[in-house]
This record gives C-alpha cells, structure tokens and sequence, in this order.
C-alpha cells in the first residue's frame, strides 16, 4: 500500500509539460517554492492530499548509464498522518534481491527496490535518513539496474532543511 501510494504521488509531477499542461488522468501538481537544489510540490486539493520535494541530482555515475532522469522525493499524506516518506527515482529496473545504499556522511542507509525506484527499508531508518540530510551537504544514493553496474547519484542538501519545514507548514 505503502508504495503504491508513493508511485502516484512520483507519477504525478512526472505528467507536467514543460508549458504547466497536465497529462490526462494525472492528478494536478503545482510548484509551490523552491529552496535552494529542492522543490515543494503540492497537489491542488484542499486540504492537500499529498505533497513533496523533490530535488535532481547534481552528478552520475558512470555518466553514460542509460536511463530516465533520477530524483529524490520526500512525501508528506497528511490524511494518513505521514510526514517524510524517501525514495528515489533510480530511472532504471532495479536489479532484484540487491540493497541499493543512501549514505549522509558518515551514515548509510540500506535501500530496497521495487521497479525503477528504491525506498528506506524501515519507517525508524528513515527518520535517521531525514535527520541525516537536514544536517549534511550531500546525498549520494547507489542503486543496481538488472542489466548493468552500480549506478550512484549525489544530490546536494542545500535547500532541504527549509524544504522540509515548508513541506510540514504547507501539507499539515
């Protein structure tokens, strides 16, 4: 359940255009700030049924993996009470029953996948995640494709730490 709700909050901003046009059948998602490399999504309900952030990450590697774009998001469902649910848009088939690993210097977070994206393998993990990335610089997220190496993004915290605490404000 848990990650069926999170595909259709990632999907959905996945369906804007570049003019702000939405897909048919996408629920509508609008940019609500930015703050520093991270964006605040919201839907269009009111009260929100989800929000986000989202951020792209600033290197790859290896550089030619071939793939869809990645991101990280951060999930707030206020009607489930759920504030800060991670994953991560790999843009490639995870490789089954191989962990992926997020790590904020010095911690490492085990991941596990599920289609083309990876997620905190427990709800007290990735809390530790959050406050992770609410105190560091740098995200780096390594993840394996069925077909292929290791694939590892860093995204840069800059921004998450006020992201966060407007996603909080604006969500609930």
């Amino acid at each position: 359940m848990q990650i069926i709700r999170i595909a259709l909050a990632i999907c959905a901003p996945l369906a804007v255009t570049a003019g702000g046009a939405i897909a048919a059948g996408q629920p509508q998602m609008t940019l609500a700030s930015t703050f520093g490399d991270w964006s605040l999504m919201t839907d269009t309900n009111a009260p929100h049924l989800f929000c986000f952030i989202t951020s792209e990450p600033k290197s790859s590697q290896p550089t030619d993996a071939q793939r869809q774009p990645p991101r990280a998001y951060i999930s707030a469902w206020p009607k489930d009470g759920i504030r800060a649910e991670v994953s991560f848009r790999m843009g490639f088939r995870v490789k089954k029953n191989t962990p992926g690993l997020a790590t904020v210097s010095p911690a490492g977070f085990r991941l596990f996948g599920s289609e083309d994206r990876v997620y905190v393998t427990d709800s007290t993990r990735e809390l530790k995640l959050v406050e992770a990335m609410r105190k560091g610089s740098t995200l780096t997220v390594a993840a394996t494709p069925t077909n292929g190496a290791a694939v590892t993004d860093t995204y840069s915290l800059n921004g998450v730490e006020t992201a966060l605490q407007k996603l909080q404000e604006t969500c609930f």
